[in-house]
């Protein structure tokens, strides 16, 4: 199988880097192809702009997603983009991994996303009528694809635990994994995280690579996360709501899964 590890940490020398070389190994050690997008090391570009497009400039005010659309639908997309988006299209799974920096992806992991994501390419596709809202949320370009997410953070497990402060870790991160993942079609595998990272020696280091080593090598016969699929017949289309008779008397993110 294809595996693209797309990572974001400044430092190699990091817990981080530590776990992100012995996913590589350990992966292709099982025989799967591992490409990587070491973000900091290609000084990734993460603001989406104008420069994004190899159209020329029109004097018209800017549209980052009709700007987007063009570029992507007539091969005028900056270099890098394209090549980002050649690396999911060969990848039978993808693997985001980042520390959780206040609450959410590093700024350059997100600009990843932003600019890789093309109009046309991971969101936009498919009909919208008032019988579908497009191919999205279980549907789209990378169904059929498999993607986890490797955090580690500062704070303790009780923290982000159901009643911690920082609430729930599924909860903290539902943007990512519902949004980001399975918006655009991936079958969306349950986070792989590392807490309290401060306090990380080597006997704590070999338990985590352990537990690392065992998510990778079950990642393609773990359970995805059963997101409710958005034309599955659970949300009202186009308003896409629940319908009353699903999860009554119940909201918040828990009710989008089954």
């Amino acid at each position: 199988m294809n595996v693209l590890i797309v990572y974001a940490h400044p430092e190699p020398r990091s817990l981080n880097g530590s776990l992100k070389e012995f996913s590589v190994k350990r992966l292709r050690d099982a025989g799967h192809a591992v490409q990587g997008s070491d973000l900091y090391a290609m000084n990734w570009k993460a603001a989406l702009d104008a420069g994004d497009s190899l159209a020329p400039a029109t004097g018209d005010r800017f549209d980052p997603s009709r700007a987007s659309k063009y570029a992507f639908e007539n091969g005028l997309q900056s270099a890098d983009i394209a090549a980002e988006q050649a690396k999911l299209k060969w990848a039978d799974a993808v693997i985001l991994q980042f520390p959780l920096w206040w609450f959410s992806m590093p700024a350059i992991m997100k600009g990843w996303v932003e600019r890789v994501y093309a109009y046309g390419f991971a969101y936009g596709v498919g009909e919208h009528s008032d019988a579908r809202w497009g191919d999205r949320y279980g549907e789209g370009t990378f169904a059929g694809k498999r993607a986890m997410l490797v955090v580690t953070t500062g704070g303790w497990e009780s923290h982000y635990s159901p009643r911690g402060i920082n609430g729930p870790i599924d909860d903290v991160l539902f943007p990512i994994q519902h949004g980001i993942l399975y918006y655009p079609g991936f079958d969306v595998l349950p986070p792989f995280v590392v807490y309290r990272t401060s306090r990380i020696d080597e006997e704590k280091y070999a338990e985590a690579r352990d537990a690392l080593g065992e998510r990778l090598d079950n990642l393609w016969n773990t359970a995805p996360i059963p997101f409710r699929a958005q034309n599955g017949g659970d949300y009202r289309v186009p308003e896409l709501t629940l319908k009353d008779d699903i999860a009554p008397g119940r909201a918040g993110l828990g009710v989008h899964i089954k």
